[in-house]
């Protein structure tokens, strides 16, 4: 089998977890090299790599650059991302700067891996949160278009990187021990806490987040349905790994729960977990740290004709982010795109 150069830029939360599947994937690297802003040894998983100071020569001689980022983190890929692929680098990037740029396919393997045919050596991830919507909800559209959804979100703190980890935990700590709580990753307290507002606001659509409406431009350009209305609330929850959104979903045609089921249980990285007597439920306590988006609570919903709604959980740094992002570079390889 070929191997590949792999650079890596980056290795915070999402950085180190891509290192972590490369190898439980046993992704044919030659190397991995790891860029980012000093020089350093970093040891992942028990392995020990030199990292490089990210700049524009760094990416000489690599076949694939996988850009790590966190929700709404920008600037590497704006700095390197276009250069690289100068450089002869196919990238792979987790950031949001690129993810509607016409150039750029935004690509979940699973769902519209057909995009990457159209590739100009620049490929984006989705959003986290995004690609465990999409994910439960992709399956379905196929058999029945969707007509519009509505997203609630509860999405953990890992989702903005390792200090918002350490701040809950610390944050809990000083709860149990009566002690002031430090607040400094987000405005709020997020320890027995939820906060109604992940990303700025985006002042082209008033009340609505930029977390929020990555929904609705993501999903209508993975899906290829210019025409789906989507409306989102996105809310960060005490909770270290795993996203969880709640969909109330309107079809344009019959969709009952026994089809939906039926239709999950044969989608490629779907599991259903859905016996609401036996109090079985995707929670992203059982969820984190696994591959699999989990779906469950499926019901149709009164609300509206051909309506369903469901519950969905996945990991945000696992498939919402590192794993989408190397089945991006193997579903190139299968292709022979790479």
């Amino acid at each position: 089998m070929k191997q590949y150069r792999v650079g890596l830029v980056g290795i915070g939360a999402v950085g180190t977890e891509m290192v972590k599947v490369l190898r439980q994937r046993k992704f044919p690297a030659a190397e991995i090299r790891i860029l980012a802003r000093s020089e350093r040894d970093e040891v992942v998983a028990g392995e020990t790599f030199r990292v490089r100071e990210a700049r524009p020569e760094a990416f000489d001689g690599l076949d694939i650059a996988l850009f790590a980022g966190t929700e709404g983190s920008k600037g590497a890929s704006k700095l390197f991302g276009w250069e690289a692929v100068k450089r002869g680098c196919v990238v792979i990037d987790n950031g949001d700067d690129f993810r509607m740029d016409a150039r750029v396919p935004l690509v979940i393997p699973e769902i519209n891996g057909d995009a990457l045919l159209r590739h100009q050596g620049f490929i984006a991830n989705p959003n986290c949160s995004t690609i465990i919507c999409l994910m439960a909800l992709a399956p379905l559209h196929r058999a029945v278009p969707i007509r519009r959804f509505v997203a609630c979100t509860y999405q953990s703190v890992s989702g903005t990187g390792r200090q918002a980890v350490d701040e809950l935990e610390q944050q809990t700590r000083a709860w149990a021990a009566g002690a002031p709580l430090k607040v400094e990753a987000y405005p709020h307290q997020i320890a027995f806490n939820v906060l109604p507002q992940i990303g700025s606001a985006k002042p082209d659509v008033p009340g609505f987040t930029t977390e929020e409406v990555k929904m609705l431009n993501e999903t209508r350009k993975i899906l290829g349905a210019p025409d789906i209305r989507v409306a989102a609330t996105c809310v960060r929850v005490p909770v270290f790994y795993a996203h969880s959104i709640a969909a109330h979903v309107e079809f344009s045609g019959s969709m009952t729960p026994e089809r939906a089921r039926a239709i999950l249980s044969e989608a490629p990285g779907v599991q259903v977990l859905d016996d609401l007597g036996a109090g079985k439920y995707p929670m992203p306590l059982f969820i984190q740290h696994t591959d699999d988006t989990v779906v469950g609570r499926i019901r149709a919903d009164p609300s509206v004709e051909n309506g369903l709604a469901l519950f969905a959980v996945g990991d945000n740094i696992r498939k919402g982010a590192a794993l989408n992002a190397v089945q991006i570079a193997e579903e190139m390889i299968r292709r022979k795109l790479l």
